[in-house]
C-alpha cells in the first residue's frame, strides 16, 4: 500500500515540472537576411528592421559563417534567449533552411566525386575535396 501512495506522490510532483520543462523548450522559428560578420556573431536581419544574433554549436557556426550563404534569406529553428538572441538547435537536427524563389530548401553539402551529404560545409571525409553547396527540398528523400 505505501508503494502505491509514494508512487502517486512521486507522479504528482513530478509530472507537472516535466509539462513545464517541455513547454520552456519549445521550438522557435526565426526568418530574416543572414548577415555575416568577421570575427564576430552572425545575426539576422528580419522584414521589420529588427537584428537578431545567432548561435550555435560548432557545425551551425561554420553553415552560418559560409560565404556562399552571405545575404540569403535564411530560416533557422531554435529558441529565443533573449529579444534579440537566438539559439539554434544543434545542426544534427536539420534546422537551416534558405527561402529562395519560394521555396524552403534544406542547407546540406554535397560532394559529388564519393557522393556523400553532409550538413556543414568542410572538406570531404573521403577525398578531402571541399564539398559544394547543396540545397535540398526537405520533403524529398
Amino acid at each position: 500500500m505505501r508503494r502505491r501512495h509514494f508512487s502517486t506522490l512521486l507522479f504528482a510532483t513530478f509530472l507537472p515540472r516535466a509539462f513545464a520543462a517541455t513547454a520552456e523548450a519549445k521550438t522557435e522559428s526565426v526568418t530574416g537576411a543572414l548577415v555575416q560578420h568577421d570575427h564576430a556573431p552572425a545575426t539576422l536581419r528580419t522584414q521589420d528592421g529588427h537584428v537578431i544574433t545567432l548561435s550555435g554549436d560548432e557545425e551551425t557556426e561554420k553553415v552560418l559563417h559560409d560565404p556562399r550563404l552571405a545575404n540569403v534569406q535564411l530560416e533557422a529553428l531554435g529558441r529565443f534567449t533573449s529579444p534579440e538572441q537566438f539559439a539554434i538547435e544543434p545542426r544534427f537536427e536539420k534546422i537551416m533552411f534558405v527561402h529562395k524563389d519560394g521555396k524552403r530548401l534544406l542547407i546540406t553539402y554535397w560532394c559529388d566525386i564519393c557522393s556523400i551529404r553532409t550538413y556543414a560545409p568542410g572538406v570531404c571525409v573521403c577525398c578531402q575535396k571541399w564539398t559544394d553547396l547543396d540545397l535540398q527540398d526537405p520533403n524529398q528523400k
